[in-house]
């Protein structure tokens, strides 16, 4: 048996409608830092996806799981590299011929919005200092790499460095 108030509401009912007024107003109040917290989440993904996609290509040499991370498009700014999969399959092989023992170490990774960068240290042939590398990728609303930008900085002699602070 239920107890009724003067209007013959069941108190049971009240409670379900001041819930759902609750539930209501806590999500209007929290949405704009649910939509923010999404865009971490997003940023959280890119960077992943980007370092999956790097180590594919430099480390492991891995055509069919690179591929897996490009969109529809695949755009690269560097002058000695062409665009699309055709381009990266072309990068791959070339290191498996060249520079079977190429070794990229990501030391950073950044990321603003649908934009990641990463800070890497890049020896193509053990026992050599190797490059710094900033690569910077583009990639679409679901995760995937669209485009490639980087510069390359050989590593100096440390002896002939003018301070001492290292490149990473």
């Amino acid at each position: 048996m239920h107890a009724r108030n003067k209007a013959g509401q069941r108190e049971d009912s009240m409670i379900k409608s001041a819930f759902a007024c609750l539930v209501f107003a806590l999500f209007a109040f929290t949405a704009p830092a649910q939509a923010q917290l999404t865009d971490a989440q997003k940023m959280e993904r890119n960077k992943k996806n980007v370092v999956e996609f790097y180590n594919a290509v430099l480390n492991e040499k891995n055509y069919d799981k690179a591929a897996t991370y490009v969109g529809a498009t695949y755009i690269q700014h560097n002058p000695v590299g062409a665009d699309g999969l055709e381009g990266i399959k072309g990068f791959i092989n070339f290191l498996r011929d060249k520079f079977p023992n190429n070794k990229s170490e990501i030391k950073r990774v950044f990321a603003d919005g649908n934009y990641v960068i990463v800070h890497v240290h890049a020896v193509r042939e053990p026992g050599q200092r190797g490059n710094a590398i900033f690569d910077l990728f583009r990639l679409d609303d679901n995760g995937k790499v669209l485009e490639h930008w980087d510069a390359v900085q050989p590593i100096p002699d440390p002896e002939k460095a003018l301070n001492k602070n290292g490149m990473f």
